[in-house]
């Protein structure tokens, strides 16, 4: 039996397969699949342990995979301006998107 839960959970029998997300940028992909595995595991053996603190296990990874992230946006011509602008709590928040 095969049946898919949500899209990234797939169920064979007995077994749950979860997959992942590539990253945007092809060559980041790697680098994606060791931070979400570094987080994933300082979330469950840190933080939901009542271990509040900063991820610095996760943080040079990640540091590296921002990077690459940001190399791939450039490079399909992704204004980062638009990626990293705060609009949540702005006049442009919800607005439709503008006319060209």
């Amino acid at each position: 039996m095969l049946r898919d839960v949500k899209p990234w959970v797939r169920e064979t029998n007995s077994r749950v397969q979860i997959t992942t997300m590539n990253s945007v940028g092809e060559d980041c992909s790697e680098l994606k699949r060791t931070y979400d595995s570094c987080f994933n595991r300082w979330f469950a053996e840190k933080f939901l342990k009542g271990k509040i603190e900063e991820d610095s296990d996760c943080k040079e990874i990640f540091t590296s995979y921002q990077s690459c992230v940001k190399k791939a946006l450039k490079s399909q011509n992704i204004s980062l301006d638009e990626v990293e602008k705060d609009v949540l709590g702005t006049p442009e928040e919800n607005q439709p998107p503008p006319k060209d």
